[in-house]
């Protein structure tokens, strides 16, 4: 169509005079049509004709489809354009579609980053007159636009309109591939986004994509680290208004969205709609390595860097890597001890808010989470779900390296660390590394302060941890609660029992890297692997013998201490450690587990058993390194070495004699007790006895002549002929002693 009239301002050109004329009033700011009832002016009489209808509420245009009314035609054909999808208007850099050519206009300012409406408050710029009056409204805190129901205030109407729809329950816009609902088109639009995967919006400095530029411009500040809205209770600092309102209804206790079924209430909406999908089971989301399904997109793509294992967000202090930027800033509070929120009863201080919730069912005794299957009660559901596991076996969590199961992924992260030596939790006090956060808190609030609030009212002993207490009560008491299946052998803690229950699969699944020994506990293969490198760093203070194991210690300090706890109730002896008590009542039972299959000796101990089949086997696995000369036991080869070395650390306090042996000691202090030692053929046998006893070879040095035979105190007594290289001669001159003193005991006074 031919348009002959052209605007000299702006060259702008049109079919009719009288369109020119309302245009120029555009650069003239002419506005002859004015509403009567507020005063607004129009360039066009249309243009007031249709305003004075929102006074009056008149809409005579309606939609077919979805009934709604609209004071312009033209507005009514921009409308069904959402129910047909039609967008003619398509962008010529991006591609993306509009339904009208004023929203096509306003879009292309994102691609030229004009914004030429400036806020004079704050000079923040937007692309359009009305986002920029709306926005001045924060400033102002005009919201104009109030809910009838609760009345929660809006600064546009659209707005309220929307919200209007939490009390309705009204979800106009259905997702055609999932079927799920949303109360507004730009929900559904962005939803829609999910399934097409598709996110035009970037992040130039991390790359991260993103389906709205909203989302992009607030992701923006995890980079820059702006956070403009500010609490004015607490100081506490956030990126955007939504997530500080939301905050301060901790302040207030305000919980507007309540849930129908079980009436718990939430400081968001959102937080509802995703609690009510437990009741309902609705999870729409589906991982496709592991089958896991999730309530929300967002869980689902964050649940995907567990397969990946992906970290993006990392701590600059200790180099931590987290899946979420929430993860993170929690945890930054261990390395600054903030603790926020604080329980108004017992002014315990929490990272979470979530903590604190949990926490104050503590005080109130609340336990809203039942098992169906033992009736135990729990005070929130991830408690419930994982103690399920115990009825079902469920183990989903399964290490790599040695195939131990758990029932939650945390506890798994936590084992791996026994494989990988990482302790990342450092007390800055002594430098001791922890595998997690609690241990470390527990350890810095007791060992450097002394505090073990948890004693014992039997014996006194203190405690830091309430659970080892209730563990260590179990030894007053006798309960053992875990029994095995397979012997009914009890125990007082599970771990004890899992561990016990590899004795009969055979299951060690601890190794060795030097020698390949293999082991049920990884106690124990730190332990053995102190053989390899000599460590012995528990060392007594009284006679500076090290040890392995602290427990080791702990039992050798009883030796100059005397002291020996475990008694036997028959016949009184006493013992420093309670297997060795329990080991010694087999002696009174006459029970012996332990049973030779070759020559069906029985034995108390299963490493009696063990060195007792060397005797069939024939093996020796404990050799001399100087002379070559094998032993059964390693106790033998180092009394063997001393021979060797000339080490005598037993010293008698008569005569000052070494001896290599305590129980050589021990004999020989029995020749000082005799009361007829002086006599000559006896001196004799003294000697020969410890020289025998120190030597290496066994060879006697009697003289034959010493047979003839000698008279003691009236009684007629000869030595029993000792042949040189007799490997008897120690025991027989042994029997020889025994029977000299039972005769000096039982002679007549001369």
């Amino acid at each position: 169509m031919e348009k002959p009239w052209k605007c000299a301002d702006c060259g702008k050109r049109y079919s009719a005079p009288s369109e020119l004329e309302a245009h120029r009033r555009n650069h003239t700011g002419e506005r002859p049509f004015t509403c009567c009832q507020c005063g607004k002016g129009f360039i066009r009489f249309s243009q007031l004709q249709r305003h004075q209808r929102v006074h009056t509420g008149e809409r005579p245009f309606t939609c077919s489809q979805c009934g709604k009314g609209f004071t312009a035609l033209s507005t009514l054909q921009t409308h069904q354009r959402t129910h047909t999808g039609e967008r003619p208007f398509t962008c010529s850099q991006c591609g993306k579609g509009f339904i009208d050519s004023s929203n096509l206009q306003t879009h292309q300012r994102i691609h030229t980053g004009e914004r030429p409406f400036t806020c004079s408050q704050c000079g923040k710029g937007f692309t359009q007159l009305s986002h920029m009056q709306t926005h001045q409204r924060v400033h102002s805190g005009e919201r104009p636009f109030i809910c009838s129901q609760c009345g929660k205030g809006f600064t546009r109407l659209s707005h309220l309109q929307t919200h209007q729809r939490v009390h309705t329950g009204e979800k106009p816009f259905t997702c055609s591939q999932c079927g799920k609902r949303f109360t507004d088109s730009y929900s559904l639009q962005s939803h829609q986004q999910v399934h097409t995967g598709e996110r035009p919006f970037t992040c130039c400095q991390c790359g991260k994509a993103f389906t709205v530029l909203s989302t992009l411009q607030r992701h923006q500040r995890v980079h820059t680290g702006e956070r403009p809205f500010t609490c004015s209770q607490c100081g506490k600092r956030f990126n955007q208004l939504s997530n500080l309102r939301t905050h301060q209804r901790i302040h207030t206790g305000e919980r507007p969205f309540i849930c129908s079924q079980c009436g718990e209430g939430f400081t968001q909406l959102s937080t509802l709609q995703r609690h009510q999908q437990f009741h309902t089971g609705e999870r729409a989301f589906t991982c496709s390595q592991c089958g896991k399904q999730f309530t929300q997109a967002s869980s689902l793509r964050t649940h995907q860097r567990v397969h990946t294992g992906d970290r993006p967000f990392t701590c600059s202090q200790c180099g931590k890597g987290f899946t979420r930027i929430s993860d993170l800033g929690i945890h930054q509070r261990v390395h600054t001890g903030e603790r926020p929120f604080t329980c108004s009863q017992c002014g315990e201080g929490f990272t979470q808010s979530s903590q604190l919730q949990r926490h104050q069912r503590t005080h109130t005794g609340e336990r809203p989470f039942s098992c169906s299957a033992c009736g135990k009660r729990f005070n929130q559901l991830s408690s419930l779900q994982r103690h399920q596991r115990v009825h079902t076996g469920d183990r989903p969590f399964t290490c790599s390296q040695c195939g131990k199961g758990f029932t939650q992924s945390s506890t798994l992260r936590t084992h791996q660390r026994v494989h990988t030596g990482e302790r990342p939790f450092t007390c800055f006090q002594c430098g001791k590394g922890f595998r997690i956060s609690s241990q470390l808190l527990r350890h810095q609030q007791r060992v450097h302060t002394g505090e073990r609030p948890f004693t014992c009212s039997q014996c006194g002993k203190g405690f830091t941890v309430l659970s080892t207490l209730q563990r260590h009560q179990r030894i007053h008491t006798g309960e053992r609660p875990f029994t095995c299946s397979q012997c009914g052998k009890g125990f007082n803690q599970l771990s004890n029992l899992r561990t016990h229950q590899r004795v009969h699969s055979g299951e060690r699944p601890f190794t060795c890297s030097q020698c390949g020994k293999r082991f049920t506990r990884l106690s124990d293969l730190q332990a053995h692997q102190r053989i390899h490198t000599g460590e012995r760093p528990f060392t007594c203070s009284q006679c500076g013998k090290g040890f392995t194991v602290s427990s080791t210690l702990q039992r050798h300090k009883r030796i100059h201490s005397g002291e020996r706890p475990f008694i036997c109730s028959q016949c009184g002896k006493g013992f420093i450690q309670l297997s060795s008590l329990q080991t010694h009542q087999r002696v009174h039972t006459g029970e012996s587990l332990f049973i030779c299959s070759q020559c069906g000796k029985g034995f108390t101990q299963f490493s009696s058993l063990q060195t007792h089949q060397r005797v069939h086997t024939g093996e020796r696995p404990f050799t001399c390194s100087q002379c070559g000369k094998g032993f059964t036991r390693q106790f033998h080869l180092r009394t063997h070495q001393r021979v060797h070395t000339g080490e005598k650390p037993f010293t008698c306090s008569v005569c000052g004699k070494g001896f290599s042996q305590l129980s050589n000691l021990q004999r020989h202090q029995r020749v000082h007790t005799l009361s007829f030692c002086n006599y000559g053929p006896l001196k004799l046998l003294s000697r020969v006895l410890t020289e025998d006893l120190e030597g290496g070879d066994h060879s006697c040095s009697v003289d034959h002549e010493l047979g003839a035979g000698f008279e003691v105190s009236g009684f007629e007594h000869s030595v029993p002929h000792v042949p040189k290289a007799c490997t008897g001669a120690l025991e027989s001159l042994l029997d020889f002693i025994a029977d000299v003193c039972l005769c000096q005991q039982e002679a007549p006074k001369v």
